[in-house]
């Protein structure tokens, strides 16, 4: 029986939910309220850091909301993945072993159900995979680069993500 290295098996490291609204304050509303259903996280607003006086958005402007979930997100992530059908496209992942894909309509999540009152509504999933070791590079005193092998590639990822969740790349 061969052992595997446990500094080399792969692991979510968040989930991230996320619904731009731009200036519409409604739909930011809406927005919250879509993601406090979907997730055991409280939501938090994003706000903006410039001003883009062509689209009208000045600093401090509250455009979308966002919930970031660290535990307990493979069954959020099985129900996300039957939203899209269990398809995902290659062009989804990173070079860094990331991936992002959209839903265009709420109601192809699994156990949520039509609300009139937010109408149809879309949101984007961004899921960051990493290895152990991943604190190295974000840790307060002395941080230091992660090394090469250590990194999650685009293949593995890849490879992880069909054989978790049983979802095709195309």
């Amino acid at each position: 029986m061969a052992k595997t290295n446990k500094m080399t098996e792969i692991s979510i490291a968040k989930v991230t939910l996320n619904i731009g609204a731009g200036k519409n304050e409604d739909m930011l509303n809406k927005g919250v309220k879509l993601l406090q259903k979907l997730s055991p996280i409280k939501p938090v607003k994003t706000f903006t850091k410039k001003r883009i006086p062509g689209w009208g958005l000045r600093p401090g402007l509250a455009i979308g909301a966002k919930a970031t979930i660290r535990k307990d997100t493979e069954e959020l992530l099985k129900r996300l993945f039957l939203a899209k059908e269990k398809r995902i496209a290659n062009k989804s992942f990173d070079e860094m072993g990331n991936m992002s894909f959209g839903i265009h309509e709420y109601i192809d999540i699994g156990g949520l159900e039509y609300d009139p009152e937010l109408k149809i509504l879309g949101l984007e999933v961004a899921i960051t995979l990493e290895r152990p070791g991943y604190r190295v590079k974000k840790r307060r005193i002395r941080p230091a680069n992660i090394g090469k092998n250590q990194q999650v590639t685009k293949e593995q990822a890849i490879a992880f993500i069909q054989e978790k969740f049983g979802v095709e790349v195309y």
